[in-house]
């Protein structure tokens, strides 16, 4: 696969998609735009630089933390809570740990040595930590009792975290789970992003 597209194609495609995604962005809005390019930016800090360095966990928790707030900027004006960010952030530094488990050896061998192949095999043990703290923030944080559905997101998630340290192939995967299954029990409560 490698050497099918030059750098130079990579390149351009890169700057042309950068400068579209400038007026798309700010077509939700100028706060919600901004808010979009913020984690635009953070993504091209994490491939240009960070991605090699032990705080390539930083853009992950930006850019997912940014993400309800450019949902909540774009359609009711306002920022999103604290929990909601917060959790998402956590989400993003949980993908974070657990999409590298699958690459460590091709990510050392070429160099990469971001936080988490640092961390080496515990990354994969130590993914389910801020996802669980994502789940509790999405379940018990909004206003409200926790309800059925909240308790059942807690139930799941619970065993699709101990899946991700017993089954060692597809942890990134059982990752997306963690969070579809919090997102939907945030979306079936309503506005709770919203006050």
């Amino acid at each position: 696969m490698i050497g099918l597209v030059s750098r130079r194609t990579v390149w351009i495609g890169a700057v042309v998609m950068a400068a579209v995604c400038l007026p798309l962005s700010l077509a939700s809005g100028f706060l919600a735009g901004l808010t979009h390019i913020g984690t635009v930016a953070a993504a091209w800090a994490y491939n240009l630089k960070l991605k090699s360095t032990p705080v390539s966990w930083v853009p992950y928790a930006v850019a997912f933390g940014l993400l309800p707030s450019f949902v909540t900027l774009g359609t009711a004006d306002t920022w999103a809570p604290w929990w909601a960010s917060a959790a998402t952030a956590l989400l993003g530094v949980g993908a974070h740990l657990a999409n590298v488990v699958p690459d460590l050896a091709d990510d050392l061998a070429t160099g990469v040595r971001g936080w988490p192949q640092r961390l080496g095999s515990l990354s994969r043990l130590l993914a389910p930590l801020p996802l669980a703290v994502a789940t509790v923030l999405l379940v018990v944080a909004p206003d409200g009792p926790i309800g059925v559905i909240g308790w059942v997101t807690l139930a799941v998630n619970a065993v699709l975290l101990v899946a991700i340290v017993a089954w060692k192939n597809a942890p990134f995967l059982v990752t997306i789970a963690v969070a579809a299954v919090s997102i939907l029990a945030l979306v079936a409560r309503g506005n709770a992003l919203v006050p």
